[in-house]
């Protein structure tokens, strides 16, 4: 009997579940065939350029929000080149096999079930890789009593939240050109409205609330307890403000002469310069975690619900 995924006629008494397994054994084909391994490769090589910038994470507040904004972009990244073209690429055959009786929630549900390993093996890498960079994991936990793993979920979260939208908007675009063309787009997008590189308000704020990146770093934020982490913002502004010669004397005559008032001082400013940076948003509780998880896992269903929607009207395709 012909199978449908190979361009054979349909089968119209293939049940959604027939179909489901028919279409992952093509893709898997298709991914030996086309050598889908370079993936990886470009994951562990990404992994390895983000790790060298990232010294202080998981050591201080400031290290730590700014590795969580490099982490993301790392899964973002994968997520999106994993299925930008895998949908626009074959819409002919889709649309061929559509009309001789494919049930697209099949192919779609297909589609997430081998985008979720490509992005289980890519988090698996990335960790591996920080870690042989001399990124050093806590050892404190928050969910399932292990950092590696509440860590290996929230980067595997975003990732695969990152992957469902490039699979919508490849549901969306008719060429594989125009869904190249898409996605600098949206990794802008997921940057500037990230909430860590620039400084949202108002209607931004809002806006950021609807990206995978900022509920990706508020994710890994939380899992690497940010808020009881050392600041050193404090530090580096006296090391900047020291360069002034009146403010270099009362700083040293303090220090020297007045250790007990200067200590005061300090431990006041410390304070003051940790509540500043702690945010609410990276409260270190499970049902925080949990609620993150939550919304990464809810953006990963809407978007390919969204791209499910968008490809049932592929019959209607001019091309």
């Amino acid at each position: 009997m012909p199978s449908f995924a190979e361009g054979g006629n349909i089968q119209v008494h293939v049940t959604h579940l027939g179909q489901i397994g028919i279409y992952l054994g093509k893709f898997y084909r298709m991914f030996l065939n086309e050598k889908g391994w370079k993936v990886f490769v470009m994951a562990a090589v990404v992994a390895f350029i983000v790790a060298g910038v990232c010294n202080n994470v998981f050591v201080t507040m400031e290290g730590t929000q700014v590795g969580a904004l490099a982490f993301a972009c790392v899964c973002i990244w994968n997520g999106f080149f994993n299925s930008i073209q895998a949908v626009c690429r074959e819409r002919l055959i889709i649309k061929r096999e559509h009309r001789a009786g494919l049930h697209i929630t099949s192919y779609v549900i297909a589609h997430m079930i081998y985008q979720a390993g490509l992005c289980l093996v890519q988090t698996v890498i990335c960790i591996i890789v920080y870690r042989l960079c001399g990124i050093t994991y806590p050892s404190n936990h928050i969910v399932t009593g292990s950092f590696l793993l509440d860590f290996g979920i929230t980067l595997f979260l975003i990732t695969y939240a990152a992957d469902m939208l490039a699979l919508c908007a490849s549901c969306i675009v008719k060429t594989t050109t125009a869904a190249m063309t898409v996605i600098p787009f949206l990794m802008i997008i997921q940057l500037i409205f990230s909430g860590v590189a620039f400084t949202l308000t108002g209607l931004t704020d809002k806006l950021s609330k609807l990206t995978i990146s900022r509920w990706g770093i508020r994710a890994i934020c939380t899992v690497a307890n940010h808020n009881d982490l050392p600041s050193v913002s404090l530090q580096s502004a006296i090391n900047r403000l020291t360069t002034v010669p009146q403010v270099r004397d009362i700083y040293w005559y303090l220090h020297d002469n007045e250790p007990a008032t200067w200590n005061s001082i300090w431990t006041e400013l410390d304070a003051a310069s940790r509540n500043n940076m702690a945010s609410k948003d990276y409260l270190y509780t499970a049902a925080n975690i949990r609620y993150e998880w939550m919304i990464l896992i809810l953006m990963a269903l809407l978007f390919a619900a969204i791209g499910t929607v968008f490809l049932e009207f592929i019959d209607k395709d001019s091309r």
